[in-house]
Order: C-alpha cells, then sequence, then structure tokens
C-alpha cells in the first residue's frame, strides 16, 4: 500500500477572471442583425430555426462504419510505428528520437531508504519525501508551491533560487515538525542545491513512470503517459540500441529508452489519418508540422478538434442561429475536459452540455444539438484512444511481449479522467491483435516524477 500526504502552499494570490461580464460585441454575423427604425431606435433581430433536420446527427450505425474503417488502418499504423521505433534506435537525429537514458534494468521492488525529488511542473513545484519500504510499499509526503507568472518567464536563475528555497523549505519542515521524518545532519539523495542533499539523478516523468509503476506491479514493461503531452518509455536490450555501439555497453544488459512517440509521422504525415481540422490546428500551432501523434491524442488539442468542427457548422449557418459565437472563436477557449464532461452527462436533458454551453460561452442549445456535440466528443476520444493503442501495440510487438503479456503502467489527465478512455485502448488492442489483445492490460501508473525518481536514484548511490 503507498501512503500519500499532500500539501499545497501558494505563494501568489491568484485572480480568477470574471466569466460574468464580457465587453460588448457587433451582432453575430451568423443569423442575426439590426435595422435601423424611423423612429432612431436600433431593432435587433435573430433567426432559429425549429427545423432540425439538416443539423448533423452522428448516429451510432455511422460511427460503427467509421470506426470499422478506422480499424482496418490501425495494423498499418502500428506497424509504421514500429518501423519508426527501430530506426530511432539505430541512428541518431531521427523523428522519433528514442533517447537513451542510461537507467540500467529493473527494481527488484525491494529497494529501501529515504529520498527527496523535486518535480518542476508548468503550474507547481512539487517537493516529495518518498520512504521506499520494500516489497512494493512506499510512502510519499509531498508539498506544492505555487509558480508565478513572473517566476515562469524571467531569468533561470530566479526560478532554480525559487526551487532551492522551497526544497530548505520542505526540508525545515520535515525537521520541525512533528510528523517529520527526516533526522538533522541526514543526507539524503535528491533525484533532481546548498543543502544537505546530494543531487543523484535528474530523469524524464514518464522513465520515472515505468520504473515506479514495475517497483509496484512486476508485470508492468512500458509506461505511458496519456495528459496534456503524451510519451513512452520501455526497457530495450542494449545490443539493439545500435546508435551507441561505440559506448561498449554489455549487449544483454537493459537500458530504459525514453520514446518521446508524440513526434511520430511528423513533417511527413505518411501515416496518421489527419482530417482538416487535425491540419488546421497543427498549421497554427507553436511547432506546425511537428509533434504529429500528440497532436491527434493529447489533451492540449482534443477540445480544441472540437471547437473547430462547431466553427465549420456555425459558419455555414447550422448551428447558434442568431447568437453571439465570438467567445467559441477564440482559439483553445473549448477545454478537454468539457469533452470529459459531455461524454459523462447522466442527465436525459445533457444538463451538464446546457452548462458549459451557457456558463462558459452564453450560447443556448437544443436537444439536438447537445446529442450530436455528446456524439462529437465521443468519437474524438475514441480516435484518441485507439490511436494509443497502436502505439502502446508498437512496441509490444517491438520488444516481443504479446503472448505472454504484460502491463502498461499509464498517467495522465486523459488516462485517469477521461471517460472509458482505458477501455477504448483495450478495445484497440483487441482491434490490432486481435484476442491476443486481451493479454495487454493497463493499470493506473504510480507517481514517476516522485517515487519513480527515488528508485532511481537508490541505482546511483555508491
Amino acid at each position: 500500500m503507498a501512503h500519500i500526504e499532500d500539501r499545497t502552499i501558494e505563494n501568489t494570490t491568484i485572480n480568477r477572471p470574471s466569466l460574468g461580464g464580457r465587453s460588448s460585441k457587433p451582432g453575430s454575423r451568423r443569423g442575426s442583425g439590426s435595422v435601423v427604425l424611423k423612429s432612431g431606435q436600433t431593432l435587433a433581430y435573430h433567426t432559429r430555426t425549429n427545423d432540425e433536420d439538416d443539423l448533423p446527427h452522428a448516429t451510432k450505425k455511422t460511427m460503427a462504419d467509421y470506426l470499422r474503417k478506422y480499424e482496418s488502418i490501425m495494423r498499418i499504423i502500428t506497424e509504421a510505428f514500429k518501423e519508426t521505433l527501430e530506426k530511432g534506435l539505430k541512428e541518431h537525429g531521427q523523428v522519433v528520437p528514442m533517447i537513451p537514458t542510461y537507467v540500467f534494468g529493473w527494481p527488484t521492488g525491494n529497494e529501501q531508504g529515504d529520498f527527496l525529488a523535486v518535480d518542476l511542473g508548468g503550474t507547481n513545484l512539487r517537493v516529495c519525501l518518498v520512504t521506499l519500504n520494500g516489497s512494493g510499499q512506499f510512502e510519499l509526503t509531498q508539498a506544492k508551491y505555487r509558480l508565478t507568472e513572473e517566476q515562469k518567464h524571467e531569468d533561470g536563475q530566479k526560478l532554480f533560487d525559487f526551487c532551492a528555497d522551497c526544497l530548505g523549505m520542505f526540508v525545515k519542515s520535515q525537521l520541525e515538525e512533528d510528523f517529520g521524518k527526516l533526522k538533522s545532519g541526514q543526507e539524503l539523495a535528491l533525484g533532481f542545491t546548498g543543502l544537505p542533499i546530494k543531487l543523484t539523478a535528474l530523469i524524464n516523468d514518464t522513465t520515472g513512470t515505468l520504473i515506479a509503476s514495475r517497483y509496484v506491479k512486476p508485470e508492468t514493461k512500458i509506461g505511458c503517459i496519456f495528459g496534456t503531452g503524451c510519451n513512452a518509455a520501455y526497457m530495450e536490450k542494449i545490443g539493439n540500441i545500435e546508435k551507441i555501439n561505440n559506448l561498449n555497453l554489455p549487449a544483454d544488459q537493459e537500458m530504459a529508452i525514453n520514446c518521446e512517440w508524440g513526434a511520430f509521422d511528423s513533417f511527413e504525415h505518411e501515416h496518421l489519418p489527419r482530417t482538416k481540422y487535425d491540419i488546421i490546428v497543427d498549421e497554427t500551432s507553436n511547432k506546425p508540422g511537428e509533434q504529429a501523434f500528440e497532436k491527434l491524442i493529447s489533451g492540449r488539442y482534443l477540445g480544441e478538434i472540437l471547437r473547430l468542427v462547431l466553427c465549420e457548422l456555425i459558419d455555414e449557418g447550422v448551428l447558434f442561429l442568431g447568437q453571439e459565437t465570438y467567445k467559441l472563436e477564440n482559439p483553445y477557449a473549448f477545454d478537454t475536459a468539457f469533452l470529459s464532461l459531455m461524454e459523462s452527462d447522466p442527465t436525459e436533458e445533457l444538463l451538464m452540455i446546457v452548462g458549459i454551453f451557457t456558463y462558459f460561452f452564453a450560447i443556448e442549445t437544443t436537444l439536438a444539438e447537445r446529442q450530436f456535440f455528446r456524439a462529437l466528443a465521443r468519437l474524438i476520444g475514441t480516435r484518441a484512444a485507439r490511436l494509443s493503442a497502436c502505439g502502446i501495440a508498437a512496441i509490444v510487438s517491438k520488444i516481443g511481449c504479446l503472448d505472454e503479456g504484460c502491463s502498461v503502467g499509464a498517467d495522465g489527465s486523459l488516462y485517469n479522467k477521461y471517460p472509458n478512455f482505458a477501455d477504448r485502448i483495450h478495445e484497440g488492442l483487441v482491434a490490432i491483435f486481435g484476442e491476443r489483445g486481451k493479454n495487454i492490460q493497463t493499470h493506473h501508473a504510480e507517481d514517476g516524477s516522485g517515487v519513480g525518481s527515488a528508485i532511481i536514484a537508490v541505482t546511483f548511490q555508491p
């Protein structure tokens, strides 16, 4: 069992922007307008039809047809993915870089000791005290320190000074408080400082996820992240990593590989089935042409794909006639969390979807529209999960563990919170491998950046 104690410490006041008020805008160019009367008064008019026959419906039949067609190319994608992984092992500078991590071999599950870990994310700095108890057991005490916008963009030295200050405060709190586990004078290994702390390991969170999951669940052979971004890591025989042959490392020894698989099919776009909406997402991103796989499956982009579909239907005069839609026209205004809520709406009238469009976009919706939105969200979410299955299947094929089976440690907001995401991955694996696909199971991964870094730090201690 894992015991986790969590505290959050904010070093700044966050002012949430008001959602109630909005600046005055001209009448929507879609189904609305105004006329000036002889009296000088302006009369606004809005056109909204009750004829919903033109509304695009994603029926069960059409969705099933689409998915059957999609399954026919999943095996082709998987094979191309596998070839890309192999190429990344052979040569430097490939699209999917297959980065050697120099983390050698699996944990035994019996590692013990106290370790500190620092996880610098986009919103918080997290400091963890990880106590490994052996037998796959651990305890974790952590504190989160909120980053200000200034700290994110100022000189890097100031940011690392802040990290060291937070680390010092955390260590002091553990020494002083009754529940503190640290002893004065104790030197700790840091899996990321003028403190009685020794920097031992600097790791990628996906590699940490792989190692932490293996520590707790020995059947684990792959670690994945399905969140705002996406990635995977697995253990490869050094003899198969041809690009580091010059290092003369033992060929039979294993090393963790950080795939960075979000870049699969970048630049050439030969294998992944992109729609016109995907192309818009790519071309308007800060890295056009790059991270092609990630732009189809990660939480950063799924909401934007749905938003682009809605905007096209608004332009065609199908949706939201006579209503202001400018809030929806802002790029990335439609969060992927909204898709999750839409899919999980349990009400017959789909009232959660009503709330999303009313509260965030000041738009009224019909039941038929809401049913369409939920079907569209399901289609986008299912495609993301099944493409994710292609990536997992490629690694499974690469390491040859299909028949014996294996467990995949998975983490990230999509995997943990998006309805049916894990089930759809499993369905995708069966679509690719047939019944043998059931030999590959995913499970919620352990804390890679905390527990994983602690376990890796053990291996680097003298």
